[in-house]
């Protein structure tokens, strides 16, 4: 098994790609051990000391380090736990999935809620896993748009600016009732 690493614009935050699917649908967020409880991959990472979060896409796991950690002391562990959970059988989730929780808005904004996750899923999504993060919307109220960065996102250095001039600009062409977007934390 050969496991790629790419860099994210996180410089706590690693991309690695197994080569084959994680997760069959949706993300997975682990923004602290206790979280990572019910994924057997997510255990074997936090095992790791110096690992701060885990997320999972559709074929990647990303994983932040702590500060004081390094990534040549803790990116030999995180391959080789990555590559023994494969190779294990095991699956990357126990039970049922997490589920997304409802969004809020006023029944009245839903042709405009759903114009806005539809934006999101087919333009930002995509982009946003390719830097090994996801995004998801948790509300629209009076013309703000409330949006939760996760994965190598989450706390990027960066992200303040691709909500800000990215996100907030493209939903704000397409949908005049945009005014602002702003995040939420978890």
């Amino acid at each position: 098994m050969f496991i790629q690493t790419e860099t994210t614009p996180n410089p706590a935050t690693l991309k690695f790609l197994p080569g084959q699917t994680v997760l069959d649908a949706g993300t997975a967020d682990f923004p602290e051990a206790a979280a990572g409880e019910k994924s057997p991959l997510a255990r074997r990472l936090f095992a790791i000391s110096g690992i701060a979060g885990v997320f999972f896409g559709h074929d990647f796991v990303t994983v932040t380090k702590a500060d004081t950690t390094e990534w040549d002391h803790v990116k030999p562990a995180i391959l080789g736990a990555i590559m023994e959970h494969f190779q294990s059988g095991e699956p990357v989730m126990e039970g049922e999935a997490q589920a997304q929780h409802a969004a809020n808005h006023d029944e009245a904004d839903s042709a405009i809620v759903g114009q806005i996750t539809e934006l999101l899923d087919t333009r930002v999504r995509p982009a946003v896993a390719q830097d090994g993060g996801d995004i998801t919307f948790h509300g629209f109220e009076r013309g703000v748009v409330y949006l939760q960065m996760k994965g190598a996102c989450a706390g990027c250095p960066s992200s303040t600016m691709t909500l800000k001039m990215g996100i907030e600009n493209l939903l704000r062409h397409y949908i005049p009732e945009v005014l602002e977007v702003r995040p939420v934390g978890v």
